[in-house]
């Protein structure tokens, strides 16, 4: 989905993670959230349209993507979402600042391998700070040997898979959307491997 007016363009995994946010939706109202890598922040846009209180993040090294964040929330009228700069695996103060969180969202944070340990050694701070936060992402397959199996184990982070089926993201056509396409997207649900102890 993009927005020719404005440069915004929405990623296929973005559409699927926001799919399984409003099938979701009545457990939204309240809970504190944070989407990671944002870009245009579909999926933090459409909780904080449900009732959530929401901040979206991108790297502070591109400020066009924060644009992006700040220009979907003007034109979703969510002007008084707090956009961060938060560059991964790094321990900045806006990181150190935030709240306490519920939720952590990202969709397709799982492009480039080399920010693979980066963007887990920032999960895993947020879910040591929030024992009993999860991480929502989507991510699409580009690879068959893609695997964050060794890293989770590292971070003692476990993995659930969740089927598209299950919220019913398994259509070519999504919410009225050409994507996800022939895109194949996967969703997991990242959590401390022990909640509450390491």
């Amino acid at each position: 989905v993009a927005d020719a007016q404005y440069g915004l363009y929405v990623w296929p995994c973005a559409v699927v993670l926001a799919q399984f946010l409003w099938a979701h939706r009545e457990s939204l109202p309240g809970k504190r959230v944070l989407e990671v890598g944002a870009g245009a922040g579909l999926p933090g846009v459409l909780a904080a349209r449900c009732g959530a209180e929401v901040a979206l993040s991108d790297s502070e090294e591109l400020p066009r993507c924060l644009r992006h964040c700040r220009q979907s929330c003007q034109l979703n009228g969510l002007r008084h979402l707090p956009v961060l700069g938060l560059t991964w695996g790094r321990l900045a103060p806006p990181l150190l600042a935030l709240p306490p969180l519920d939720i952590i969202l990202g969709s397709d944070v799982f492009f480039d391998t080399k920010d693979f340990e980066d963007i887990l050694t920032t999960i895993y701070y947020l879910l040591e700070k929030n024992p009993h936060a999860q991480f929502w992402t989507t991510y699409q397959v580009r690879s068959a040997d893609w695997s964050i199996e060794a890293l989770l184990c590292k971070w003692k982070l476990k993995a659930s898979r969740i089927p598209l089926h299950s919220f019913s993201a398994d259509k070519e056509h999504l919410a009225g959307s050409s994507l996800p396409g022939r895109h194949t997207i996967e969703m997991m649900i990242i959590s401390l491997a022990t909640p509450g102890g390491t």
